[in-house]
């Protein structure tokens, strides 16, 4: 008998214009492998106003939200791909509206969270009274994505008009444990008081340890799911420890509550996956030649953040080695934040150490992405310093896939990571990473086995040998091709299938038995 599952998430990179972050692929992997079992999926997000438009109305949900009735539309919409078992819905209502980040998350500085909790508060209480009402048919096992989903949770617990939740078994992935969506309980247009006004509910199931006026939806999540997942061994280790910032990123204030579903039987952590099926090949040995035809492109765009005299520059050094090839290429692909390269805005005196190791080899270190403004400006003034440092400000995908064919080395130094992907996309193309020995990045990644790592006990010991391993792995590549064309193929031959990860899902996370 087939299990239908229902995925709960604010992106979903299964159809267009719905992702923002890594969780995007997995909401998009995870039930792809689910359907190859033979299993039923339905993933339904936010239509923030926009992703309905191609879809098809199926049927309107009726539901009170602020004490007030309230009806919402859900749309069934085309994936990128058909894949028979796998459904894609969106919620639409006029208060769901897009953010300005990746036109899905909203900003708001002044009162965090204000914005998003508004918006997927509305929607899970839709998505609650689309399952109450069957228009997805019976479901089995729901599966929710990050503090946007867990209010189903806080429904399933208290709410008297969806009881019907309490059949179902709730699964929940952590995908970001920083960002956790603390809203007050009361007297705030954005508070559960406000969404709720007839819901009854225990604060001691709720409120966050630090601020016992307000409820703390990452830790909903962890406290009221049947099963919660993060997405690597490793980080399931990291997040039961406090955190230490900035030398050490663990449970961010939510340790205990981790501990307890540990000791429950209820935490796992089980490894993201990769695909290792139809890998886009492009054009070898182009690379500069492709990022300056970019850079023209770019040149055109109005509303471009940056000046054109910065384009510019980056092209000139792009000409440059275009003509004279570099004997080592380093590159990095991410969004310029905290997590990512916390360790060069920390110690200023690092990037110009690698650039000058660089320098020795007649190297380059070519970084791509977006971000913050405090990083954009970091690495924007450190081009201008350093010949040898391509930043390209932008996103671009036919570079990326270059980036991860052509270069010779991938630096992947976060502060943290869950799980992290590029190391596996660069790894399958046979590229080592040098990464900070941490959460998923330890589990992907062995020191001279099939990359590079760096750690230590305070972040001034992880900064040494940071520097120290960088040099060591430049040094191995020009006199010791032998090592290193083994780390190369080791890397290249790694498998983090998401046939693998998916199995363990179900033994673990769903408690089905399920053999095709």
């Amino acid at each position: 008998m087939k299990t239908n599952f229902l995925f709960v998430a604010a992106e979903n990179d299964a159809i267009p214009r719905c992702k923002a972050g890594g969780m995007g692929d997995v909401v998009r992997d995870v039930p792809r492998q689910i359907a190859a079992k033979g299993d039923r999926v339905s993933v339904i997000t936010p239509a923030y106003s926009r992703l309905h438009l191609s879809g098809t109305r199926i049927a309107e949900v009726n539901f009170v939200f602020r004490g007030t009735p309230q009806s919402a539309e859900i749309y069934e919409v085309p994936g990128k791909k058909e894949i028979e078992g796998i459904k894609h819905y969106v919620v639409h209502h006029p208060d769901i509206k897009a953010g300005d980040i990746a036109h899905i998350y909203f900003n708001d500085p002044d009162q965090p969270f204000f914005t998003d909790a508004n918006v997927f508060s509305l929607f899970c209480t839709a998505v609650a009274a689309a399952i109450r009402e069957n228009v997805f048919e019976k479901i089995d096992i729901v599966h929710l994505h990050d503090w946007h989903t867990s209010i189903l949770l806080f429904l399933r617990e208290f709410h008297q008009r969806f009881e019907v939740l309490k059949d179902i078994r709730f699964v929940y992935s952590i995908h970001n444990l920083a960002i956790q969506g603390i809203r007050p309980f009361e007297n705030n247009y954005s508070s559960i008081d406000a969404f709720f006004p007839d819901v009854e509910y225990d604060r001691e199931k709720l409120y966050d340890y630090r601020y016992p006026d307000c409820i703390n939806l990452m830790a909903v999540g962890i406290r009221l799911a049947d099963a919660v997942h993060t997405v690597s061994p490793s980080y399931q280790e990291d997040i039961q420890k406090p955190s230490n910032p900035p030398h050490f990123i663990g449970g961010e204030g939510l340790e205990e509550d981790l501990k307890t579903a540990s000791k429950e039987n209820r935490l796992f952590g089980i490894l993201n996956g990769a695909n290792y099926a139809n890998i886009n090949m492009v054009e070898k040995g182009i690379l500069f030649r492709q990022c300056i035809r970019r850079l023209f492109r770019w040149l055109q765009e109005e509303k471009k953040d940056y000046k054109a005299h910065y384009l510019a520059h980056t092209g000139e050094k792009l000409t440059r080695f275009q003509e004279h090839k570099p004997d080592f290429i380093c590159t990095s692909v991410a969004r310029l934040t905290e997590q990512k390269f916390f360790y060069f805005k920390h110690n200023p005196e690092i990037l110009p150490k690698l650039m000058e190791k660089l320098a020795e080899v007649n190297g380059v270190y070519i970084l791509l992405g977006t971000g913050a403004p405090e990083y954009e400006v970091i690495f924007r003034e450190a081009s201008y310093h350093h010949k040898n440092l391509i930043f390209i400000n932008a996103q671009s995908e036919s570079i990326i896939d270059m980036l991860y064919q052509e270069a010779n080395l991938y630096l992947m130094p976060s502060q943290f990571e869950p799980c992290g992907i590029s190391q596996m996309l660069a790894m399958r193309k046979g590229q080592p990473c040098l990464v900070h020995h941490t959460g998923g990045l330890k589990d992907t990644v062995k020191h001279m086995k099939t990359g590079f790592s760096f750690d230590g006990k305070t972040i001034e010991d992880k900064e040494s040998d940071f520097v120290k391993v960088f040099n060591e792995t430049v040094d191995l590549f020009f006199n010791d091709q032998k090592t290193w064309k083994k780390i190369c193929a080791n890397a290249k031959r790694q498998r983090f299938t998401w046939e693998k990860s998916v199995d363990q899902y179900y033994k673990e996370l769903y408690k089905v038995d399920h053999t095709i």
